[in-house]
Parts: C-alpha cells; structure tokens; sequence
C-alpha cells in the first residue's frame, strides 16, 4: 500500500457526506490505498494496519451479519468494548442500515449498563469479551429487550458455553467472511438521529443526548477549520469512543481529514505506545497531561538543583518566545538561547510522547494552568477547547495562532455563545443536540424555544471573543479523566446510612473521587464494635481500619452510579457542619467553597502523591 497517494488534505464537505455513514464512503472513495486504522495483533504481537478500502469491505460482512437480524431504521444498537477497528466496522455497519448506536462505557457497572439498555430499548448489543457477558448473565431477565448479544473475543473454551445461550454468539460465528457486493446506505436524511449518548445530569438517571449525523458532521467540520489536521497526521486513540471528545474529535475528525488512526492497547501501557506510534498529534483530557508532568517532577526532585533550574528556566524562556510569537509580549535577548535549550532539554522530554508531536488538544475537563504552561514552554503548543456532549461536543477551541491558555477559546465557524442569567454560558448553532431521549421536561430546561443550550457553566467572554470558564452553575464534578458526576445524588445515597450525618463528594479536576464525612458518633461506636474495634479514630491503626469499612459501606450505597464514580479515599470530620460556622447557609445548604477551604489540608491529603 502506498500512503503517499494523495499528499494533499482533502476535507470532506459536509453536503458532500450528508451522514456519517456517506463520510466513511467518501473518505474510502477519494484513499482506498491509505492506511485508516492501526491496531495490535495480541496473537502475533505486532502492530498491523487496515487501509480505507479493506476497512470496507470487513464492514460489508458486518453489514450482512446485522441484516440477518431483520432489524428496521430506528432501532438501537449498543457497543461496549474499548476502542478497536471493529467498534468502527460495527458502527459504520448499523450506521448505513439507518440503526441507532449507543456506545457505553467498556468499565460501567452491569447495573447502569442495563439502565441504558431498557431506557433506550437497545436490540443487540456487542460486547468486548466473555467476562463481561457473565456479569450480564446475572441481570439478563432485567434486560429482555435484547435479542442478539453478540461478543467479540471468546477463547475455544467457552465458545460452546456460548451455544448455550440462545441470544449469545461469538463473532467469529456471526459476522461472514465475505459480503455480497460493498457496503450499504440507507439513510438520506442527515437530520436522522445517529446516535444517543448516556451523559449524567444534577439528578436522577443518565439522560441520553440524541445527536443527528448533521449535528456530529458539521461539529467536525468547523472544528476542522479551527485547528487544521492533516491527511499526513497520525493520532494514537485512547480516550474512549465512548466519550463524545473522542469520538468527534479522534474518529470522525480524522476521517474527514484523513488523517490515520492507531489505537492504543492500554493506559498502563500508554507510555509504550506512545514511544513506538510516535503521533504527530496528541488528543486527551488534563488527566493524561498531569501524568506526564507529575513523571517530570519526580525526576527533577531526584536531579541536581542546577538540572531543576535549567529546566525552569527553559520553560520561562520557552512560554516568553510563546508570548512573543502570539504577539503578546516584546522580544528578548534570551530567545536566542532557545535552540540550545530546545536540545538539551525540550526535546528530550518532548521525546517521550513519541517526538514528533505538532501540537496537542485539551478537553473534557480543566487543565491547570500551571501544566499548561510548561508543555507551551517546552515547544508543544496546547489547544484547550471546550464542549459538552450535548452539543457534538465542541463548542469553542483555541487556535495556533490565537491561543490564549487561560481561555477555553473562540467559538468555532457557526456556533454562537453569550451570557445569560448568572452569566451562564449558551450555545447555539447546528451541533446543539435533537433534545434528551424519552425526556421532554429535561430536554425544555436546557434547551430554549429558540434553540440556545444552557451550559450550566458560569463564563466570561472577552472583547476579542475569548471565552474562559469561571464556574459552574449546576453542581458537577468533572474529573480530570474528563467524566462528569453530580455530587448531590451520590451525597444522598451515601447518606441513607445513618453512620454517616454530613457528607461532600469532592474531586473535583482530580483523578478520583473522595468524600469528606461527619460522622454520627453513636453508631460509629457501634460500627467499631461490631468490627472489634474501638471506635479512636485518633489511633492510625484503628483509623485505616475503620477508613477501610467505611469504604465499603459507601461502595454498596453507590453500586447504581457508573464505574468510573468510585470513591477511593474518605476524610472523617470531627465537627459538624453548622450555620454557626458558616459551613450551611440558613436553608442548611453546603457552603461547598467554605468547606473546602476549610478543609484544603485534609484534601490535599486525600490526593497526596496522585
């Protein structure tokens, strides 16, 4: 195969694609011969590739396995596995036969899983491996909707379990190897729903967000003429296609320019791949940036004191030719220096993201400017954006040669924003969602007659359009991860135990959860009893133990909330919360900001060495 064919980025317009569907066709038309997709081979352990061309043809077979399924356009299918070629050939599939995808989350809990299952009515469901039907063998009554579940990995020995099972098939038993003819679309509609994604709110259940192809489309579309990618880039996936950021931004992005995808095989092994992939762009949440700086940090702690100043001093002189180039500061005499220390010391960390990258996006949640400025420092310009998956996600995006760090950036091509009550952010534009699936009075309290999206984020915009994200109006968490958790709801289940009688979920831009609790000191004492313990919190050995119970009881309380809002470490409180000590407002509120200021010591704690 030859990846120099056609040198050129050629974006697909969106009339030219229409759907999602008609922007694989398009790209496979004008790059048969271009790789589309890299993966790791596990039983050849080396990297293998699939070109646009052959990506169709596997679909036309995965086609054919889903028509004999005698589904109609509108059904729902759902996909729970990491990212892979094969979550492209099952979507791009049931994408060309009209069929709805939900995507769910690889590690979600079985329970939420089947939440989403019944709430959307999902027909067949595609899972990564055996272990995960096992854990829905336990539910599988609840969930009777289903009439095809089919998995993807299933080693020899459990493929006639499998047999068993009258809805359960392997793949291998399921899709054929060879199609009739290439693969079909059957959508002409652009505005037909595409694709409802599970996202959770202030209250109650996930609510699914209905994205049509034309929303998705014309979000990469005028990402695309924000922040150019080329047919030549490379990107390593490993956010998963679960999550909106990666799936406009990582998937659908990349097809339009062209651009080749490798799919990573692991976060533990994320290093590796980064080393042996070597992208050229880098797409993640705060989360995947932190990592790398707490890795710089710790080496420089083990280093000399000249070796951390030269460092900083590489960075200050890196972030000032920064400032300068964005026409935001004067020159300086020490720019000149610039080549020596990009050798020495740039592009010796810039090496372990692989070297080449040309620049690297930052979404899903906050990054911290601190980190911010030293990758820019280093060379590696960072591009915060800013979205939610109700609008495709992408809403606004810092440009190269408009980059302002602490700002989220300007809107991009045909979406608008302004302020309104509070100085909420709203958006508005042809990527703001059909509405919330089944959820009309949801749906008419974030979305006006006239079609502006409440945020719920508190903004400010600049005279030059800059827009920089100073709050939140609704009470979410946003992991540094990028998942987003209403603290309230989880707060209240834990609360249905009397041990505990004030609790706040905290973690917010933090890599996990953990909770701050006042405990009922009664029925601690009788907790400690019943565990042979003496109820001393004061005495760290008792301390961790009954750290460790508590733990326990607050995972059992929160089961029915997704995998990735677990708790992981607890602070218990000695003194209440009260009115008098401005911690509750007098309808006996949190006062969540005076909390954590309070108690900024113990959560610093909390994530000690994270």
């Amino acid at each position: 195969m030859n990846d120099n064919l056609n040198n050129s980025t050629y974006i697909i317009p969106v009339d030219v694609a229409r759907t999602l569907d008609g922007l694989f066709a398009e790209r496979v038309r004008v790059s048969p011969e271009k790789t589309a997709y890299r993966y790791f081979n596990t039983v050849e352990e080396e990297w293998r590739s699939y070109t646009w061309e052959q990506m169709d043809q596997s679909i036309a077979c995965w086609q054919a396995a889903i028509e004999n399924e005698r589904l109609e356009p509108g059904d729902r299918v759902a996909v729970m596995m990491r990212n892979c070629p094969e979550w492209v050939m099952f979507e791009q599939a049931a994408l060309g036969l009209g069929l709805v995808v939900i995507p769910i989350y690889t590690d979600d809990r079985v329970e939420n899983a089947a939440y989403i299952i019944n709430n959307a009515g999902v027909k067949l469901l595609l899972l990564e491996g055996v272990h995960q039907w096992q854990q829905f063998a336990a539910i599988e009554n609840e969930v009777s909707c289903l009439q095809r579940i089919i998995v993807l990995r299933s080693p020899e020995s459990v493929v006639s379990d499998i047999g068993l099972n009258a809805k359960l098939i392997s793949v291998r038993d399921w899709v054929p190897t060879h199609a009739d003819g290439a693969m079909k679309h059957q959508v002409t509609d652009p505005h037909a729903l595409a694709t409802i994604i599970y996202t959770s709110g202030t209250t109650g259940r996930p609510k699914g967000v209905m994205l049509s192809h034309h929303n998705i489309l014309t979000n990469a579309y005028s990402s695309l003429q924000a922040v150019p990618i080329l047919s030549s880039d490379l990107m390593l996936s490993f956010l998963p296609l679960s999550h909106t950021f990666e799936r406009t931004s990582g998937y659908y992005i990349a097809m339009m320019a062209g651009a080749t995808i490798a799919y990573a095989r692991s976060i533990p092994q994320l290093q590796e791949d980064l080393l042996t992939i070597r992208p050229t762009l880098l797409i993640s949440v705060p989360r995947i940036y932190e990592r790398v700086y707490a890795g710089i940090r710790a080496k420089l702690a083990e280093g000399s004191g000249f070796a951390r100043w030269l460092f900083h001093f590489s960075v200050d002189v890196g972030y000032s030719r920064f400032e300068y180039q964005q026409g935001r500061a004067g020159w300086r005499l020490t720019h000149l220096l610039w080549p020596l220390l990009k050798k020495l010391i740039a592009d010796q960390v810039l090496r372990k993201l692989g070297g080449r990258l040309r620049f690297a996006m930052s979404g899903g949640a906050a990054l911290s400017a601190e980190i911010s400025r030293v990758f820019i420092g280093l060379g590696l310009p960072v591009l915060q954006g800013y979205g939610m998956t109700e609008s495709s996600p992408v809403a606004c995006v810092n440009r190269l040669d408009d980059n302002v760090p602490s700002s989220v950036g300007l809107p991009i091509p045909g979406v608008e924003v302004k302020l309104g009550v509070d100085n909420a952010l709203l958006i508005r534009g042809p990527n703001v969602m059909k509405g919330y699936w089944n959820n009309p009075e949801a749906t008419q309290a974030i979305l006006s007659a006239d079609g502006w999206l409440n945020s719920g984020d508190i903004a400010a915009i600049d005279a030059q359009g800059h827009v920089t994200i100073t709050g939140r109006l609704k009470e979410i968490i946003v992991l540094s991860t990028g998942e987003k958790i209403p603290p309230a709801d989880m707060e209240a289940a834990i609360l249905r135990d009397p041990v505990f009688d004030q609790v706040m979920l905290i973690g917010e831009a933090r890599s996990y959860l953990s909770v701050l609790a006042v405990l009922n000191p009664t029925r601690l004492e009788a907790l400690a009893a019943h565990h042979g313990l003496n109820g001393s919190l004061a005495d760290a050995k008792q301390k961790v133990r009954m750290e460790k119970i508590l733990l326990d009881k607050i995972a059992d309380l929160t089961k029915e909330f997704p995998g990735y809002a677990k708790i992981r470490r607890i602070a218990p409180i000695q003194e209440s919360w009260t009115i008098e000590n401005e911690l509750l407002t007098p309808t006996l509120k949190l006062r969540r900001a005076k909390v954590l200021e309070k108690y900024s010591a113990v959560i610093e704690h909390l994530y000690a060495g994270h």
